[in-house]
C-alpha cells in the first residue's frame, strides 16, 4: 500500500483532502501538521519520511498571512521557500514524489487574458516572491514534483472570503467590496479531489512532473464573489463595489490572476466545475 503524507494538514486544503481520502482506501495517508511534523527541520523530516515509508509527500503547508508577511519576511521564506526546499530533498533521497501547492500572487496581475504556466512570473509581494522561491527550489532539487498554482482558496473549514462575509454580512447592513480586482475562486474541495486524482492518475500511467494551473471555471471579481455568497446565503446585506485604491492593503494584490487550465485538463482529463456550482455546494454543506 502506498504510503502519502499530508503536511499543514491542519489548514483548509488539508482538511478537505482528510475529508475525501477515505474515497481513496488503496493509500494510507499520514496528515501531519506543525505539531507533529517540523518541515523547517529537514533532519526531522527524513526520520519521518523513512519511518513511515512514504511514497508521496502533499505540501499543503504554506505562510499564507498575504499582507503580515510584508513584515514577517523571513519566516515567509523559512515556511514557503526552505521548508519547500526540504521537502524536495527528503522527497529526492526517498525516491519520493512531491506534490506542492502555490498560488497566483507570483504573477503581477497585468495580464488581460488567462495566465499559463510558462507565463512570466513576477510578484509584486513578499508572498509572491517566497511561493516563486518555493517552486524554483522544489523544481531544481526534486524532478519528480508536481506544482500546482491556484487561486481565492475557500471551503467549509477555517478562515476564508466566503466566511468572513458570510459572518459580516450577519451583522452589517452594508459593505463595500473592491470590484477591480479579477480573479476565479477555488473550492478546496475541488482542488483536493484533483491533488488525489493526480496520485490515482500517476499509479496507473506515469506521474506527470511539472507546473500546472488550476482554480474553478468562470470569472468574477471579489464584488461579484460577495454578492452571489450573499444570493446562495439569503442575506439581505447590500453589497457597493469600490477600487481597490479605497481599500488599502500592506501587500500588492494582482488586479488580474486568472488561471488558464488548459493543462491540467488536457494532462489528466478533469473536468472543472464553475465557481458558482462549487460555492453552492460549500454553502449547502455549511447549511446542513
Amino acid at each position: 500500500m502506498k504510503r502519502v503524507l499530508v503536511t499543514g494538514a491542519n489548514g483548509q486544503l488539508g482538511k478537505s483532502i482528510r475529508a475525501l481520502s477515505k474515497q481513496f482506501s488503496q493509500y494510507r495517508f499520514i496528515f501531519t501538521d506543525i505539531e507533529s511534523l517540523d518541515i523547517c527541520d529537514k533532519d526531522t523530516l527524513l526520520a519521518f519520511a523513512k519511518t513511515h515509508a512514504v511514497n508521496y509527500i502533499v505540501n499543503c503547508a504554506a505562510y499564507t498571512a498575504v499582507d503580515k508577511a510584508e513584515d514577517e519576511e523571513v519566516l515567509s521564506y523559512k515556511i514557503n521557500r526552505d521548508a519547500v526546499r526540504n521537502i524536495g530533498e527528503v522527497a529526492a533521497m526517498i525516491k519520493g514524489k512531491v506534490i506542492h501547492v502555490s498560488t497566483d500572487y507570483v504573477f503581477d496581475g497585468t495580464n488581460s487574458i488567462p495566465y499559463v504556466e510558462s507565463d512570466y512570473t513576477c510578484p509584486m509581494s513578499v508572498y509572491g516572491r517566497t511561493k516563486q522561491a518555493g517552486e524554483l527550489i522544489l523544481k531544481a532539487v526534486c524532478k519528480e514534483s508536481v506544482i500546482i498554482r491556484t487561486s481565492w482558496l475557500y471551503s467549509e473549514y477555517g478562515n476564508n472570503f466566503v466566511k468572513t462575509m458570510i459572518s459580516l454580512g450577519r451583522k452589517k447592513d452594508e459593505l463595500n467590496v473592491v470590484f477591480d480586482q479579477i480573479g476565479t475562486p477555488t473550492y478546496a474541495g475541488d482542488l483536493a479531489s484533483v491533488i488525489l486524482s493526480i496520485i490515482d492518475h500517476s499509479e496507473e500511467e506515469s506521474f506527470k512532473s511539472g507546473i500546472y494551473h488550476y482554480s474553478n471555471e468562470g470569472v468574477c471579481s471579489w464584488y461579484d464573489f460577495a454578492v452571489k455568497i450573499f444570493q446562495l446565503t439569503d442575506i439581505s446585506c447590500k453589497v457597493f463595489p469600490i477600487d481597490t485604491k479605497d481599500y488599502p492593503t500592506r501587500a500588492i494584490r494582482p488586479q488580474y490572476s486568472v488561471l488558464n487550465k488548459g493543462k491540467i485538463k488536457r494532462t489528466f482529463g478533469f473536468t472543472i466545475p464553475h465557481w458558482e456550482e462549487s460555492l453552492w455546494q460549500m454553502i449547502s454543506k455549511l447549511k446542513a
